[in-house]
């Protein structure tokens, strides 16, 4: 299964499966498994097209790996420019 081009382990459950994406960590995927009705246990292998895509839409809405990154090497290059690292 692959989410916004990055490819989820498919022998993981799909709680641990979906962390190895930036941005969602295990708290994050209890929450995107709830609001989907998925269970924590079915491994990524096993979903269902329907079940993938409720997951893909879900997730669009968080600010994940290249936006993630670039905000926080932003916010990491502000606080040098304005003298707040030691």
């Amino acid at each position: 299964m692959r989410i916004l081009g990055i490819t989820l382990p498919e022998n993981k459950r799909i709680e641990i499966a979906l962390t190895t994406i930036h941005g969602i960590g295990r708290s994050r995927a209890r929450h995107i498994l709830s609001k989907t009705k998925i269970s924590s246990e079915i491994r990524s292998k096993d979903l269902t097209v329907d079940q993938e895509n409720a997951i893909r839409k879900l997730i669009e809405g968080f600010r994940i790996e290249g936006d993630l990154r670039r905000e926080v090497s932003a916010n990491i290059k502000r606080l040098k420019d304005i003298g707040m690292t030691r």
